[in-house]
C-alpha cells in the first residue's frame, strides 16, 4: 500500500494555535492555590497538576530530555494503558512532589524554549515527514495534533478548577485547530469504529460556539467530504462542539453547557458511531 501524502499545513496558523493555547494555560494556571494544583482533574488518575506535568513532560520529550526513571512499574497503574501512557506518568511521577507553581514555572520555561526552535524551523523541516501519534506524518501535522492535546488538556484541568470555557474564550486558532484535527480523523471513525454501511452519508452537526458541519461519505471507503451534493444525510449526529471533542478524547461532557445528542435518520448508525466517538490514544 502507498504511503499517504503528507497533510501540508500553514506554519504561522498552527503555531500560532499552539503559542495561544500556550498562552491561555498560562493565564488559567497564573495564581492557582496549591489546593486547587490537587484537585482531580477530568482524567482518572491525574490531577490538575499531573496533567500540567505531562505537558511539561511531552514538550521536554521534544527538546531532547529523556524521560526521568519512574519510582514503580508504572505500566501496572490502572489508568496507564500503553507504552505512551507509560512515559508521560514518567514524568507526572517526578514533578508530584513539587509545589504548583514550580511545575508552572517548569511550563513556562520548557515552552519559552520551544517556542524560540519552532520559530527558527525552516518551511522544509515544516513539512518534512517525522513521526507523529497519528502515525507518519508532516511534522506540521505533529504540532496540529500538540495544539489538540494542549487545548483538550486546558478543558480538562477547567474541570478540576471548576472554571468551564465561557464562550468568548472558545473563539481562538486553538480550538479551531483542534477541531480540525477531531473532523480528519471522522472518515475512520464513522467506517473503521463505527461501522456505518456503504452509501452511508453521516451528518455531524456541531453547535455552540464551535459550530461547524462534518461530512463523511461511505463510498467504498468512508472519507471527510465538502458536501454530499443534492443528496440528503442517510444519518445526522447533533451535538455541542465541545462536547463533540470531550467525547472525541473519552472525557466526561463539560457540565456546563448542553448535554443532549440528538440522532436523526438510522439512529442505530448514528447511535454506534457515538459509541465509538473515542478515538484518542
Amino acid at each position: 500500500m502507498a504511503d499517504r501524502p503528507l497533510t501540508l499545513l500553514d506554519k504561522s496558523d498552527v503555531l500560532g494555535g499552539l503559542f495561544a493555547v500556550w498562552d491561555d494555560l498560562d493565564t488559567l494556571l497564573n495564581g492557582v492555590a496549591e489546593t486547587q494544583w490537587r484537585a482531580p482533574s477530568a482524567l482518572a488518575g491525574w490531577d490538575v497538576k499531573a496533567v500540567v506535568s505531562h505537558i511539561v513532560g511531552t514538550e521536554s520529550f521534544l527538546s531532547g530530555v529523556p524521560a526521568p526513571e519512574p519510582d514503580v512499574d508504572v505500566k501496572a497503574l490502572d489508568h496507564v494503558r500503553n507504552d505512551i501512557g507509560a512515559l508521560n506518568e514518567c514524568w507526572v511521577r517526578h514533578l508530584r512532589g513539587e509545589p504548583g507553581v514550580q511545575v508552572l514555572q517548569r511550563f513556562r520555561d520548557v515552552t519559552a524554549a520551544r517556542r524560540q526552535v519552532l520559530q527558527n524551523m525552516s518551511e522544509d523541516e515544516w513539512n518534512a515527514q517525522s513521526f507523529t501519534p497519528a502515525g507518519p506524518d508532516s511534522y506540521g501535522r505533529f504540532m496540529r495534533i500538540r495544539v489538540f492535546d494542549c487545548w483538550m488538556h486546558e478543558q480538562d484541568i477547567r474541570v478540576g478548577l471548576r472554571r468551564p470555557p465561557a464562550d468568548e474564550e472558545l473563539d481562538g486558532p486553538a480550538a479551531r485547530l483542534s477541531l480540525d484535527e477531531i473532523a480528519g480523523s471522522m472518515g475512520f471513525v464513522v467506517g473503521k469504529l463505527g461501522k456505518a454501511p456503504e452509501g452511508s452519508r453521516v451528518l455531524l452537526d456541531l453547535t455552540g460556539p464551535l459550530a461547524r458541519s462534518v461530512r463523511v461519505s461511505v463510498d467504498g471507503r468512508a472519507r471527510v467530504v465538502d458536501d454530499f451534493g443534492d443528496a440528503e444525510p442517510t444519518a445526522t449526529i447533533r451535538v455541542d462542539a465541545l462536547q463533540f471533542t470531550r467525547l472525541a478524547g473519552g472525557r466526561p461532557l463539560c457540565p456546563a453547557r448542553s448535554q443532549d445528542v440528538e440522532l436523526q435518520g438510522d439512529r442505530d448508525v448514528a447511535a454506534r458511531i457515538v459509541e465509538n466517538l473515542n478515538f484518542v490514544i
